[in-house]
């Protein structure tokens, strides 16, 4: 058995499984990449990790650092995964038609969450749109 030291090494390491049933009768062999296993639940665990390692690369992102985002959904909760672990404030910005689970679960791991009205005009500062 592999021991990670931290959830985020896990994040990518997903199993391809052999589809047999839905293929059965097909010459090649048809693989699926079972990506809801990784730490969050999503593909998006990749992505979110993979922003924030660059932009550490670059010294675009510093100890104790914060990262604003507007996020709807799978993209946040990744970000806010790395982001708890790497110790970084996380601050989201989502419109007032996300879910109430959606807005707990970010601010479960430590993020603020910034909810806009979508009912104001475009151009109102409180607007999500501007």
């Amino acid at each position: 058995m592999q021991v990670l030291g931290s959830i985020l090494e896990a994040v990518g390491h997903t199993p391809l499984v052999r589809l047999q049933r839905i293929t059965a009768g097909l010459r090649p062999t048809i693989l699926a990449k079972v990506e809801t296993l990784n730490p969050g639940g999503s593909v998006k665990d990749r992505i979110g990790l993979r922003m924030i390692e660059d932009a550490e690369r670059r010294g675009l992102l510093k100890p104790g650092g914060t990262i604003v985002e507007p996020t709807s959904g799978n993209t946040g909760h990744a970000l806010a995964i790395a982001a708890a672990l790497k110790g970084y404030r996380m601050i989201f910005v989502m419109a007032d038609k996300q879910s109430p689970e959606k807005i707990a679960l970010l601010r479960a791991y430590g993020a603020e969450v910034v909810v806009c009205p979508t009912a104001v005009p475009r151009e109102s500062p409180e607007s999500y749109y501007s």
